[in-house]
């Protein structure tokens, strides 16, 4: 019974560690949080500017025709997949790479048929056990990403759609709604849709030409919603990171309480069996 009550005592004593690094693991991740919400935040006024000088481009009347505005037929399509480079995220990996794998079974029948860029550890490995290749890879992606981190993924996509080496590019990220909630996105990027802006748009003149300009601009703006994306996923990264590390805590203190109860019951019925065998023998004595 001893040997059982010590055993108990060193599962209460793990349980009781694990429950301080899940805890001091999830003040992290929301203190992160916060920060990549910040982020986001400040990365809006550059995307906003930048959609309302196409805009003013898209309304002034010229023509102003891009490949990247134009449809075409989709011969092979690209798919920028954005995962975390670490686990501990709860279901934030799986729930993209199911959804982007859904999507290749659907409407591919041949890996000749779709590129691959990929952002982060989890689905870069995820696609290459499955023998999938991948043109583009960026790993080791800080909390607070950069646009400088993710650049040359996001100018390797956009500009095979240019070259035409892709007939349509996708966006495949968790889209952060809480840090309960991030919801798998497959979103078409390339071609663009025409450039719309809500509120009124600035007259603007442009030098050499608004069709040079817009040459310029276009590719800028995709690789800025591309960096969006990034920071929307990091931060549906970090709440799912919370959120998982929240629930382990939870679950470690519900396993250090019926650890402790298994322990009182066993240690107060070696008690009562001691109690039990000293009467035992005081009355064998007197007999």
């Amino acid at each position: 019974m001893a040997k059982g009550i010590r055993e108990i005592k060193r599962q209460i004593k793990s349980t009781q560690n694990t429950r301080q690094i899940t805890k001091a693991m999830e003040m992290v991740a929301a203190s992160k949080l916060r920060r990549a919400q910040e982020k986001t935040e400040a990365a809006r006024p550059y995307s906003e500017k930048l959609r309302e000088v196409v805009a003013s481009i898209a309304s002034s009347g010229i023509d102003a025709s891009h490949p990247m505005l134009e449809k075409r037929p989709v011969r092979k399509t690209a798919y920028l997949v954005i995962t975390s480079d670490r686990g501990l995220a709860g279901g934030y990996n799986a729930n993209i790479l199911r959804r982007v794998s859904n999507e290749l079974r659907d409407r591919h029948s041949s890996p000749d048929e779709y590129i691959l860029y990929v952002i982060g550890r989890k689905g870069r490995d995820y696609f290459r056990r499955r023998g999938i290749p991948v043109a583009e890879t960026v790993t080791e992606l800080s909390d607070a990403p950069s646009f400088a981190d993710i650049k040359a993924v996001a100018a390797r996509a956009v500009k095979d759609y240019e070259l035409g080496h892709s007939d349509a590019l996708y966006l495949c990220y968790n889209q952060f709604v809480n840090a309960l909630t991030q919801i798998p996105q497959v979103e078409g990027l390339l071609p663009m849709e025409p450039v719309s802006f809500e509120g009124a748009v600035q007259n603007y003149e442009f030098e050499p030409s608004p069709a040079e300009v817009l040459d310029i601009l276009l590719p800028r703006y995709a690789e800025t919603l591309i960096y969006k994306a990034v920071l929307e996923g990091k931060a549906s990264e970090l709440g799912a990171k919370m959120t998982a590390m929240g629930s382990a805590t939870k679950n470690a203190s519900k396993l250090i309480n019926e650890y402790t109860l298994t322990y009182n019951r066993a240690r107060q019925a070696a008690i009562t069996q001691e109690i039990t065998e000293i009467v035992a023998g005081a009355s064998a004595a007197q007999s």
